[in-house]
């Protein structure tokens, strides 16, 4: 298993706009990005710890080696 790193919010809305997602609207540091055929994925615009960024991964339905290739 893949150790997750602690990223900032820009470097994961990023690796996220590569697969299709796209940002829809932000309210205050809080990006929303949808995709269609995916659960939407909230990405705060700060740094980002390794359970929350589990958690986007796993609602983008993404694996801590497919998001690594995307970095």
């Amino acid at each position: 298993m893949t150790k997750l790193p602690v990223l900032h919010g820009k470097h994961v809305i990023s690796a996220l706009r590569k697969i299709g997602y796209s940002v829809v609207r932000q309210k205050g540091s809080h990006l929303r990005l949808e995709c269609s055929g995916k659960t939407s994925v909230t990405v705060p615009h700060h740094n980002i710890g390794r359970g929350l960024l589990r958690k986007i991964l796993r609602d983008a339905e993404l694996t801590p080696e497919e998001f690594q290739k995307l970095l």
